[in-house]
């Protein structure tokens, strides 16, 4: 990694361009476990449909296409900005994605296991992150509450046509027989009927296109 570091502004701007953010960051410790011992980590991800309108322009035809854009992307920031890429797939092992992004926002399980933002709901997730070797200046961490802790009604819990979110967690057989049970179902054009119940965040929710690709996906990597 090179020893000048980007500005998070200039970082927002680059991934601007394919519809991606930067989304918080921190300065790790040993603890953390990020490879390569950096000075910063910053998150890479997106919300709503911005990264579905600039990936579904791209002519990718490949097994795990959203992987492969994303490393394209997150690869072209890091080598303009003297980054590092790291990424939450390829493995296993499989790197804590989801406890660095507790640390860099305010994100935590939803009752449907998907990390639950205060503004985006579940409309969101990280696509990898950027290691640098100096320190960058970060902005305050967001400390807003999550939603999940003061809603009493919990829809997500009752709007799956099968109920399979429960005491015992997500049963994903349940799930999967449903969704390759009814391939025109609402679930598999729009995304998952629980997810869209939740009432947060739902001016980022996906379109339809977005949301079926992420369906299809799902049942690809279940076979």
């Amino acid at each position: 990694m090179d020893e000048a570091a980007p500005t998070y502004a200039f970082l927002a701007e680059l991934f601007a361009s394919y519809g991606l953010m930067p989304r918080g960051g921190f300065h790790p410790t040993p603890e953390d476990g990020v490879p390569g011992d950096p000075v910063t980590l910053i998150l890479v991800g997106n919300a709503g449909p911005d990264m579905w309108n600039a990936f579904s322009q791209m002519p990718f035809n490949l097994p795990n296409a959203l992987d492969h854009w994303s490393k394209c992307a997150i690869d072209a920031v890091a080598t303009a900005t003297g980054g590092t890429a790291i990424y939450p797939f390829g493995g296993p092992p499989f790197l804590p994605f989801q406890r660095w992004a507790a640390k860099a926002e305010p994100v935590a399980p939803s009752p449907l296991g998907i990390l639950m933002h205060p503004e985006y709901g579940l409309w969101h997730a990280y696509r990898g992150a950027l290691a640098y070797s100096t320190a960058i200046d970060l902005p305050p961490r967001d400390e807003r509450p999550i939603p999940c802790d003061t809603c009493e009604d919990k829809p997500c819990l009752t709007a799956c046509p099968v109920d399979a979110f429960g005491s015992d967690g997500y049963d994903v057989p349940r799930c999967t027989e449903y969704l390759e049970a009814n391939p025109k179902g609402d679930c598999m054009g729009w995304g998952c009927r629980a997810r869209r119940h939740c009432p947060v965040g739902t001016e980022y929710g996906y379109i339809s296109k977005q949301a079926a690709f992420h369906m299809q996906a799902f049942l690809r990597a279940q076979s």
